[in-house]
């Protein structure tokens, strides 16, 4: 081979590197950038107050000739019970659909910030007391809504993402169960954790829902104890991994179904559910439930 020859091979290979980096940059920047939501919901609180003011006057005055005495006295006292909503995020099943995500698509995840449920707000019994000394009504003031994912997109809340899934808890429910063994010593003991959350995954700048569906996950832990006198606490921290591991997993089985026919997002799906759920490969098993025998 001649010099020229080497160095004309060096260029085109040079050449090829340069266009195969400017094509991953220029896939990079098409990428969709997408900011997951922690799980909102909204719960009502109530709480009980009481309120009270108190005020006391007394007058004597005394003469050699007589004998005069006032006084004043009032009390008011307020008490009751003021229910409210409380709005609030739940971070503890978020990571893992972000992480599906990440293993399962080319998307690019973006980290929003944390709900602002706004300034602390006077509890009822000073609200009451206020009322009380100045015989006005004092109105609360609306708090932010976790809800309301437009004024949270508005707000800057996602800067920089171009889609939200937005998650919605809809019902949790922790299960414990004793169940004995008909015919042995022996009982089973059940702790399980279901969940449901509402998604959609919405534009930030149409605020057009690209998927909108429901997903669950469940956890379980079950334990064998051969005695009725044992005692073995349940494992709530596998409960929870499992949980948000299957709901990741249903996650992320429901947006590639729904995107699967969006040509724009489409492309950046890949074929098979990184966590194991609806898409995950033929033959593999499910994953089975832990039991701990005590003897």
């Amino acid at each position: 081979m001649t010099p020229f020859q080497a160095s004309r091979r060096a260029f085109a290979a040079t050449l090829a590197a340069g266009a195969a980096l400017f094509a991953g940059a220029a896939l990079a920047q098409a990428a969709p950038r997408i900011a997951v939501t922690d799980l909102g919901y909204t719960q009502r609180v109530a709480e009980y107050f009481e309120a009270a003011t108190a005020s006391q006057q007394s007058a004597m005055k005394a003469t050699p000739t007589s004998l005069s005495a006032s006084g004043s006295a009032s009390m008011t006292y307020v008490a009751g019970t003021h229910s409210y909503l409380e709005h609030r995020e739940l971070r503890a099943f978020s990571n893992d659909i972000r992480g599906a995500l990440l293993k399962g698509t080319s998307f690019r995840l973006v980290q929003g910030k944390g709900f602002d449920a706004g300034d602390p707000q006077p509890t009822a019994a000073e609200r009451a007391l206020q009322q009380v000394k100045t015989g006005k009504i004092a109105k609360p003031v609306r708090q932010p809504d976790v809800n309301d994912i437009i004024a949270r997109i508005r707000k800057g809340e996602f800067a920089g993402a171009d889609y939200v899934l937005f998650g919605q808890l809809s019902s949790i429910e922790f299960r414990d169960a004793f169940s004995p063994l008909q015919g042995t010593s022996s009982a089973t003991h059940q702790y399980g954790l279901d969940l449901l959350a509402d998604f959609s995954l919405i534009d930030t700048r149409t605020f057009e829902i690209k998927a909108a569906f429901s997903a669950q996950g469940a956890g379980n832990d079950t334990k064998l104890l051969s005695a009725r006198g044992d005692v073995m606490p349940p494992n709530r921290a596998k409960v929870m991994r499992e949980t948000s591991q299957s709901l990741a997993a249903e996650v992320f089985a429901q947006l590639g179904e729904q995107l699967s026919l969006d040509r724009a997002l489409a492309p950046r799906l890949r074929g098979a559910s990184p966590a194991g759920g609806a898409n995950a490969p033929a033959g593999a098993a499910p994953a089975q439930p832990e039991v701990m025998i005590l003897r």
